[in-house]
């Protein structure tokens, strides 16, 4: 069995598989101050089976010492920490190459082996980062913008009569309340930007598939691209796919 872990800023997924198959994942909250019993206390016994392997991914590097000891315990084995060194069979355009988030890489690289290149590789999540990947396999570089969370608590922060609100879609795209008016301009606002973002970036790839991956993915309707692969598994098949190569 492999597992594969996935440490992103708001949640740390854990995906297992058996050769391929992806037979069960879940997530926790990432806590950047956790220790080794905390989190083994979070995942329960959902880790309860015999890994052979465990790869990570991961851009909260305060939570890689906990993680490490964990996974030691559960796996009895020395877990594999992908970093920026690693393979990934692109050449990468990018500088400094050590400031570029692993999770990107590892999106970019499975989005490659899933769907083939050209490619645009959009995670949205925490922050919304959006990279192509040439025909070449030529990882270009891209773009990273706000989240819808972190857009709204920036409206909250920087505006002291803008309540702090829940992100859901709205009812309507006018929005009869603060409260509705925050949503709509979030959520249809953040849809605009990603698929006015997505469009710049397909018009000098006009080729070039469209794969999103992160929580937001599944949360906004995509208007302007009529054809987005949406791929909630895409950083966990990457590291699945990195440790076989």
């Amino acid at each position: 069995m492999l597992l594969a872990v996935d440490i992103g800023n708001s949640e740390i997924k854990f995906g297992l598989f058996d050769q391929d198959t992806l037979t069960s994942k879940f997530s926790i909250p990432t806590n950047r101050d956790t220790t080794a019993d905390e989190l083994k206390t979070a995942v329960g016994d959902r880790l309860r089976f015999a890994i052979d392997v465990a790869i990570v991914c991961s851009v909260v590097p305060e939570v890689e010492a906990a993680m490490r000891a964990l996974l030691h315990e559960v796996s009895n084995t020395e877990p594999i920490f992908v970093d920026n060194s690693f393979d990934f069979g692109l050449k990468i355009n990018y500088e400094p190459l050590d400031s570029l988030g692993t999770d990107r890489l590892v999106a970019a690289f499975a989005a490659v082996e899933k769907y083939g290149a050209p490619c645009i590789v959009c995670s949205l999540g925490t922050a919304t980062t959006i990279d192509v990947v040439s025909a070449n396999r030529e990882f270009l570089g891209g773009v990273i913008a706000p989240g819808m969370e972190a857009m709204a608590e920036a409206l909250h922060l920087k505006a002291s009569r803008l309540p702090n609100v829940e992100i859901r879609e709205p009812e309507s795209l006018i929005g009869s309340s603060t409260v509705e008016s925050i949503r709509s301009g979030v959520h249809y606002g953040y849809a605009a930007m990603v698929d006015g973002l997505i469009a710049k970036l397909k018009s000098g790839t006009a080729a070039a598939r469209v794969v999103a991956t992160g929580g937001n993915a599944t949360e906004i309707t995509f208007r302007a691209i009529t054809e987005v692969i949406v791929d909630p598994n895409l950083v966990l098949d990457g590291l699945r796919i990195l440790e076989s190569r």
